[in-house]
């Protein structure tokens, strides 16, 4: 019965305005059987959506705006380790009426969810018609660089990269976006990263003065090591998603690796999240025992943990009128006068 009108909202992003869907050929009482049925969900006034309640997405939609920042990543279905407190959601400099994300009746200045919402007055305009939810990926992507921590930025763009979202036009557009403290991400950021933890090993040993490549192929390995340091320890970051079934493959890629002169370690993905200062130890000794000169902070154990501090957030004056937000609302020009 409903399936048409189920379609309509899904081509139109998955969330779909009442106006929208009456000039497609289906009435309002359509629409509201739809919702009484439990096909729909009503998301806030004049909006429908296919999304669970529970969705970060219809939560975003009842509220007044989009997924943003690392919310939209994990939406996305991208690299994440620390995953956020508060739910970021953009909302565009005009906004008004925002609303409880989980109740749609009560305001959002008085909602007790305020304290788990980070709002970023970033947007232009409300949505039209049609909504998917979440921000273009460029939007979240500049959120993520400038709020989050060194590490968690450049493993957002590392997705980004090797998921075929961005490329270099996009890289040089985020990079230009960006205040001048934090371009080096996008450079520090790489295409050929194939996992979380191979790319948080990577941002952490080059951030202590290591030299690390990336996919080194061996004369006689099928595959390519995920990481070289110093030309002399190979570092294969196991995760359980691909190498459960990979056990002798895996080891003949350490058997060609120790023929050609290398030092193989094969640190789990738990131990690079959980364990990183015994895995940063490791390396340490295997290359003093090859005879590595290190850097100042890689030689230095009270250096083991990794630089995770980020950029210090700064938010709004908690007010009636202006709900908290981490970015500034923009100001809008004043009116030009033309002197006749």
């Amino acid at each position: 019965m409903f399936e048409q009108l189920i379609a309509e909202v899904i081509r139109a992003g998955e969330a779909a305005g009442r106006a929208h869907l009456v000039a497609r050929g289906h009435p309002d009482r359509l629409l509201t059987a739809a919702v009484r049925a439990g096909a729909l969900r009503r998301a806030r006034r004049g909006w429908y959506t296919v999304w669970p309640a529970d969705d970060p997405r219809f939560r975003a939609l009842r509220l007044g705006g989009r997924l943003t920042g690392l919310t939209a990543i994990i939406a996305l279905g991208g690299w994440v380790l620390h995953r956020p407190k508060r739910m970021h959601v953009a909302v565009p400099v005009n906004a008004s009426r925002l609303r409880c994300p989980r109740r749609r009746r009560v305001a959002f200045s008085r909602s007790s969810e305020r304290p788990r919402v980070t709002l970023h007055w970033t947007r232009e305009r409300h949505d039209r018609d049609t909504c998917t939810g979440i921000v273009p990926l460029l939007e979240a992507l500049e959120v993520v660089c400038r709020m989050e921590p060194v590490e968690d930025a450049i493993a957002a763009i590392d997705w980004a990269r090797r998921a075929g979202r961005a490329d270099a036009l996009d890289l040089a557009a985020l990079a230009s976006r960006l205040p001048a403290d934090r371009r080096h991400l996008v450079a520090a950021s790489s295409g050929s990263c194939h996992s979380l933890p191979e790319s948080l090993a990577r941002t952490r040993l080059r951030a202590l003065g290591l030299r690390v490549r990336e996919q080194v192929m061996l004369p006689e390995s099928p595959s390519p090591l995920d990481l070289l340091v110093e030309e002399s320890v190979a570092v294969e970051v196991d995760g359980e998603q691909f190498h459960r079934e990979r056990f002798e493959v895996d080891r003949a890629k350490d058997l060609a690796a120790t023929r050609c002169g290398f030092h193989a370690l094969r640190p789990a993905a738990r131990h690079v999240f959980e364990e990183w200062p015994a895995v940063l130890e490791a390396i340490r000794v295997a290359l003093s025992a090859r005879g590595v000169r290190l850097p100042v902070a890689a030689s230095d154990p009270r250096r083991a943990s990794a630089d995770n501090s980020g950029p210090t957030k700064r938010c709004r004056r908690r007010s009636r009128a202006v709900p908290r937000s981490s970015s500034p609302r923009p100001r809008r020009p004043p009116p030009m006068v033309l002197n006749c």
